[in-house]
């Protein structure tokens, strides 16, 4: 590879062995484009599963490639390190819970994980488990990894840590800075375990072409009684830049946020068309990229926030989660190519305008089949940030647009929640949450994360707002709450007094939705769509219990009726012979 003066040479090889299965992976990622070369660097990621864990190999596979491909959408101003390690507290957060979703089985998604990153001057490095990584120089091969096992006697030894083992990964990290003719081995114990350090660095140090060392070492780790998977990865820096990379971080950090903009200004080759949206924390902009034509949407930080760091920290954290989402019901954010003089980002431009501004105009109720139709566009854009481990926090018509072709897009991520994220330490801590009343989980606005289920939440309130005609399930009293107590007051009103044509099991399927109790909400978004598409059978037999409540109730109204009447005519007939 070569940009920005960077050459990089490598090789690599992943094979099941003499094993029936290959549970070890190896992911590269080598830029072209010298902007992410220049701001990112090169990702080498290599993972063993843990064949005893059932899952390894789904784990292997998902870790490496994961890592490779989304480390270099991580924001610009981030460093190296704290790239890495957010992205592997979400990694591991992932395969924490997917083995918890096997509690009876023990299928465990557990796998060994190193990673090098090669960017400027420095080779920086990530570490768990018992794969391997040796840096050679001048003849010399240093192993820079630590070996997460515990020997209990003899060649008795179990791993003592790998990604999904446990809810927070405890990482080995740390950085070398480089030289030209620098090299770099990652490889699985099926390697190390049989090849001496002697005899590694023999190879390396002799290497003449990495392709025909890697299969060297493969067939000498076999031949000397491997059997486990085969895997490594040789690296050889052949050019560096000359220019350290600390003083643009830093000077990335500190881009300034750019000045109130009109139309027919330019900034970094974005040419202003017009203002879409003015507010106190941030700015719309139509620009058109003049190398392309190509019209995009330019976000702006307000100046009213230029010496909060937590304000920045959460815009810059905006780009990243909108890089990694990928969905035909999420707005996609751009990787730039062009480096920044101010601090933005860009988003593909949606024609149209927001579902609240749309339904206001349209008839009330709304049909039921468009009405399910858009909760369901909807409930397609949160699952996409559920894939990826992240809960959206703020969703409400304000933050969807409608599409001039009837579809749907979730739109801002101000106060998106990546799962994970949480057991890394941030000097930045967010105190305040960021939902709106109207729409958000009471539990979020009290301070507690509620997770997916928040979401579910504001989902089953968007899609009562859409059934009802425009209102809200606990009415505008909500708006109004600020403690529990509050919260407590409040009643579920039955959607069906507002649209008739709405059955019981509909409305129980609301209600449930958005239920003050954990315990009684919806687990999954899937489980809240099917209610809605079709009777829950525990819906419909509450419904029959609850007309065999009633039909004894008016069987004893009318006895007691009777009984009225024929006292009246026992009296009228005394009275008679009287």
């Amino acid at each position: 590879m070569s940009g920005s003066e960077l050459q990089l040479y490598y090789s690599h090889l992943c094979e099941a062995g003499i094993k029936p299965a290959n549970e070890d992976a190896v992911a590269v990622n080598m830029p072209q484009d010298p902007h992410l070369v220049t701001y990112k660097g090169a990702c080498f990621a290599l993972a063993d599963g843990v064949s005893t864990a059932e899952a390894g190999q789904q784990a292997s596979e998902r870790a490496v490639s994961r890592f490779c491909r989304e480390y270099s959408q991580t924001p610009d101003s981030w460093s190296v390190a704290y790239s890495a390690t957010q992205l592997l507290a979400t990694i591991n957060n992932e395969l924490y819970e997917l083995s918890h979703q096997f509690v009876h089985d023990q299928k465990g998604y557990l796998t060994t994980f190193t990673a090098l990153i090669i960017k400027s001057q420095t080779a920086h490095f990530f570490h768990i488990g018992d794969s391997r990584l040796y840096h050679w120089r001048d003849g010399v091969l240093v192993q820079l990894s630590q070996d997460h096992t515990t020997v209990l006697s003899g060649q008795r030894q179990f791993l003592g840590r790998a990604l999904g083992m446990d809810a927070r990964v405890a990482l080995q990290q740390g950085s070398q800075s480089l030289r030209p003719g620098d090299r770099f081995l990652l490889c699985s114990d099926g390697i190390s375990d049989f090849i001496s350090a002697d005899e590694l660095q023999r190879a390396v140090s002799t290497a003449t072409d990495l392709s025909l060392t890697a299969a060297q070492l493969k067939q000498q780790a076999l031949a000397l009684g491997s059997d486990d998977n085969l895997s490594l990865i040789l690296v050889e820096v052949t050019k560096l830049p000359q220019q350290s990379l600390d003083d643009l971080n830093q000077h990335l950090t500190r881009l300034p946020f750019p000045p109130a903009l009109s139309a027919g200004m330019k900034l970094d080759g974005y040419k202003v068309l017009q203002e879409l949206f003015a507010s106190s924390r941030s700015h719309l902009y139509l620009v058109e990229d003049e190398a392309s034509g190509r019209q995009l949407v330019l976000k702006c930080p307000s100046l009213n926030y230029d010496d909060d760091a937590l304000y920045i920290d959460r815009f810059i954290r905006e780009e990243w989660i909108g890089l990694r989402i990928d969905s035909d019901y999420v707005v996609k954010v751009v990787r730039q190519t062009r480096p920044r003089s101010f601090l933005y980002y860009l988003m593909e431009y949606l024609p149209g305008q927001s579902l609240e501004q749309w339904f206001e105009h349209q008839p009330k109720p709304l049909k039921p089949a468009l009405a399910i139709k858009l909760v369901k566009q909807i409930a397609e854009g949160l699952t996409a940030f559920h894939r990826m481990g992240a809960i959206h926090q703020d969703l409400k018509p304000g933050n969807i647009i409608y599409l001039n072709d009837g579809s749907l897009k979730i739109v801002d991520f101000g106060s998106v929640y990546v799962a994970g994220l949480a057991e890394i330490y941030s000097p930045l801590q967010h105190e305040a949450a960021l939902g709106t009343a109207a729409y958000s989980d009471p539990h979020y606005l009290l301070g507690h994360n509620s997770g997916v289920q928040g979401d579910i939440y504001a989902l089953a309130t968007i899609a009562y707002e859409l059934f009802s005609g425009g209102h809200l399930p606990y009415g505008n009293a909500v708006e109004e709450c600020r403690t529990a107590a509050d919260y407590d007051k409040l009643r579920y009103r039955s959607a069906s007094q507002f649209n008739t044509v709405i059955p019981t099991w509909f409305d129980r399927a609301l209600q449930k939705g958005v239920s003050m109790d954990l315990s009684q909400r919806y687990q999954s978004i899937n489980q809240l769509l099917t209610d809605l598409q079709q009777p829950n059978p525990e819906f419909l037999h509450e419904e029959v219990k609850q007309e065999h409540r009633t039909n004894p109730l008016l069987f004893w109204q009318l006895l007691s009726g009777f009984w009225f009447i024929t006292l009246l005519l026992v009296v009228w007939l005394f009275l008679l012979r009287r």
